[in-house]
């Protein structure tokens, strides 16, 4: 297939769009490279699919400008904003994708306490472009990220994608409802196979700088103190990589198809007449954040200091994936258990940043 994957200067879109190389596909990246963290790791992410030029070296095309892999030739990067409707129309006019996956977004649930426009540019309006383009060009398979965020103050454990989730309590969860919100109408309106994939806290090698593993680990090597919000009681179903990735693939081999029997009194809300489905994708194995801390410290050898705080506004205590679906119809279930995972991560930091393996730096 021919698949366009925004945020491919992120954390899950990197990695997606490598694994989708290796089996064969052609990708078509795109990413804003904004400056929410640090642009190393968004350079150092398109490094590892051969994007190494940079993106003023790129050749001038109508909408932007396209750089090939080095690596690969089914790989081909666009430096775009999805606000850009003119150019993200083009795009899609140029290329003919077979499908898309949306993972750019501006994320983060407490950067959407002190700067809610960058949530409504890039997550609804940047998504309704996605929506347009898919819609007016043809595209019939889309998926995209939601969150976990979108449960807020449900407190039925484990989450399912048949709970309501009218209660947000984050812009940024917000701004995921209204995406799957979205995306259900498209489907409905036009044919358009929709899939909302609420991801549980990924981590792993090439994650999130502003995510607790990385600023923990850099804590950790610089000696510093770490903040531990809710006083380390936050449970969370931290999700391997991989393992998102996986689910992810699953997803878009599989587009979501009509439920012939749906109906608005008894249907599930996780599907629809409309070709729309929601999944979760986590874990199903909730750790304490204080256990998740111990299996750094376990890794690095080295015991972190703490300064405990009360939870903050707009985190939720606790997050637990039910993946029933995901495994009825995909045959899927996510399984890294945890120190394997952050065993995998900080080795990765270690050689990324220039440390030792004994935490020393070179």
């Amino acid at each position: 297939m021919k698949i366009l994957v925004t945020g491919t200067a992120g954390f899950i879109g990197s990695h997606l769009a490598i694994k989708l190389l290796e089996r064969g596909d052609e990708v078509v990246g795109l990413d804003n490279i904004n400056d929410y963290y640090d642009q190393n790791v968004k350079y150092g992410r398109l490094q590892r699919g051969g994007i190494i030029k940079t993106i003023e070296e790129g050749k001038d095309i109508p909408y932007c400008k396209v750089l090939i892999s080095n690596t690969n030739a089914n790989y081909k990067f666009i430096k775009l904003n999805l606000e850009d409707k003119e150019a993200m129309m083009e795009l899609f006019k140029s290329e003919k994708f077979d499908a898309v996956c949306n993972l750019a977004a501006q994320a983060g649930v407490r950067y959407s306490l002190t700067n809610p426009d960058a949530y409504m540019d890039s997550n609804i309006i940047g998504f309704m472009n996605i929506l347009e383009s898919c819609r007016h060009n043809n595209v019939k398979n889309l998926c995209y990220a939601s969150s976990s965020s979108v449960y807020g103050l449900n407190e039925e454990l484990p989450f399912s994608t048949n709970h309501n989730v009218d209660h947000p309590i984050s812009l940024y969860a917000a701004s995921k409802k209204s995406n799957e919100l979205m995306a259900h109408t498209y489907s409905h309106l036009f044919g358009i196979s929709t899939t909302g994939l609420r991801f549980f806290t990924v981590y792993g090698p090439w994650g999130r700088p502003d995510m607790a593993l990385f600023l923990f680990t850099k804590a950790a090597l610089e000696g510093k103190p770490i903040d531990v919000f809710n006083n380390g009681e936050m449970l969370r179903d931290f999700t391997y990589i991989d393992d998102i990735v996986e689910g992810v693939m699953r997803v878009i081999d599989n587009p979501a198809k009509r439920d012939e029997e749906w109906n608005g009194k008894t249907g599930e809300i996780s599907t629809s007449s409309a070709p729309y489905k929601i999944y979760n994708i986590g874990n199903n194995n909730p750790v304490k954040l204080m256990d998740f801390i111990t299996a750094i410290e376990n890794k690095l050898g080295k015991t972190i200091e703490k300064n405990y705080l009360p939870i903050q506004a707009g985190d939720v205590p606790a997050t637990y994936a039910d993946v029933t679906d995901l495994v009825e119809d995909l045959g899927y279930k996510p399984a890294t258990p945890v120190q394997e995972g952050i065993n995998k991560f900080v080795d990765w930091y270690l050689k990324f940043f220039g440390y030792n393996k004994d935490g020393s730096k070179k």
